[in-house]
């Protein structure tokens, strides 16, 4: 058995879900870890400390028993910036604000609308049509001229809602994908953000 074997055995075993595993020239080994995802749940769980330690003593007494090499080993929660590895993953963030990085540029399938050579997205993550199809809905901002004063109340005319296009996707075309880390200082969420749908 490899020693991914034995970190994804152990971590499921201890009933989390394993969602990254590095291992490190300088001999660190850093294991991501989350709660399985269930969409039949209320709300959703967050990994403490105290999770983080249950694994870490777990871990470094079944790799020291199979002998796996390691100066230091770390384990975490995902953070804001999740990545998404698996199929899974993709249906429990439906409707999240995500970054994705294609394997290939566009190229002509952007039909003008993109630049041919581009390869990260970010946009609102949806099913596509087909199974196994995903879409990002992506809006693209007008820029804002930067000497521009603001109109008078009076003048004001409703702004127009932006453009939005559609990426899709299937998995074996992306290479990286990851929630979008999109903090708001305030407390309230940003206009037009989208929840778990």
């Amino acid at each position: 058995m490899s020693w991914q074997q034995v970190v994804e055995q152990t971590v499921v075993g201890l009933g989390y879900d394993l969602v990254d595993l590095e291992r490190s020239a300088g001999g660190l080994l850093r294991v991501t870890i989350d709660w399985p995802w269930d969409a039949t749940q209320a709300q959703e769980r967050f990994i403490t400390v105290e999770d983080c330690e249950r694994v870490t003593r777990q871990l470094q007494y079944v790799l020291e028993v199979e002998a796996v090499d390691y100066r230091r080993l770390e384990v975490g929660s995902p953070g804001i910036d999740r990545p998404l590895r698996h199929a899974r993953d993709y249906e429990r963030f439906v409707g999240e604000t995500v970054d994705v990085t294609l394997r290939a540029p566009i190229g002509a399938a952007g039909g003008g609308a993109v630049a041919p050579g581009r390869r990260k997205f970010r946009g609102v993550l949806r099913r596509g049509e087909a199974p196994g199809a995903w879409q990002l809905d992506l809006v693209e901002d007008a820029p804002a001229k930067p000497a521009a004063k603001p109109a008078a109340k009076s003048s004001r005319r409703p702004a127009e809602p932006a453009a939005v296009q559609v990426l899709g996707f299937t998995l074996d075309e992306v290479r990286e994908a990851r929630l979008a880390p999109i903090v708001d200082f305030k407390g309230r969420r940003p206009r037009g953000a989208a929840g778990n749908a």
